[in-house]
């Protein structure tokens, strides 16, 4: 028998356990520690925490709208896979981009991705939402575009779109958007939808927690 932690509980107490001590949260405010400590839990890299970017008390933000009944606006699969729906405090709508009908047909009219596309069909949802966003920089953009043009502001963006080609820029664009668009994000290449799933179930569980 090889000699390894087997206990699940154990196993969860001594990842926050570490991760407690060799990452920086001390840098962050007291309620984006718990996001910071999942997001660190999901990518093993404590050296994330500096690069994250957030406005003022928005973890908050994200809960209550969660308890709202909110909806989750994910931009693809993989993100809404990795939330913990059955812990949603009052039954929430999620919604995948990617997967919304007439995505595609807009997508090849417009020029634009097909995560883009199917964020600019689910805009009536936008109000009192989480949208989370873990693979596709295009759908953060576009988000930011239909909120310039009038589109309801979320109660909270979590932007962790991930690669080489408008990753770094979109979050960026988010961070310093002027549209009064709560946010929180990861600045640089690295995010994906491990992450982001995370920066949701800290809304709904904190740092610790099965």
């Amino acid at each position: 028998m090889l000699d390894y932690l087997r206990d699940p509980a154990e196993i969860t107490r001594r990842s926050f356990e570490i991760i407690a001590a060799e990452a920086d949260l001390a840098l962050l405010p007291d309620d984006m520690a718990p996001v910071a400590a999942r997001i660190v839990h999901a990518c093993g890299m404590p050296d994330v925490v500096p690069d994250l970017a957030y406005s003022s008390g928005k973890p908050e933000a994200g809960r209550a709208a969660l308890a709202a009944g909110g909806a989750l606006i994910c931009d693809v699969r993989m993100v809404a896979s990795g939330v913990m729906t059955s812990r949603f405090p009052a039954g929430n709508p999620v919604h995948v981009a990617v997967e919304q009908a007439g995505a595609a047909d807009l997508a090849a009219r417009s020029g634009q991705t097909r995560t883009a596309a199917g964020l600019e069909l689910l805009a009536d949802w936008f109000g009192g939402s989480v949208v989370v966003i873990g693979n596709a920089p295009t759908a953060l953009f576009r988000l930011l575009e239909l909120v310039a043009a009038g589109a309801a502001k979320p109660a909270l963006v979590l932007g962790f779109p991930v690669g080489f080609v408008g990753a770094a820029e979109s979050k960026q664009a988010l961070a310093a958007n002027t549209l009064g668009l709560p946010f929180i994000t990861l600045h640089g290449r690295r995010g994906g939808s491990a992450i982001a799933a995370a920066a949701v179930n800290a809304l709904i569980l904190g740092a610790a927690g099965p």
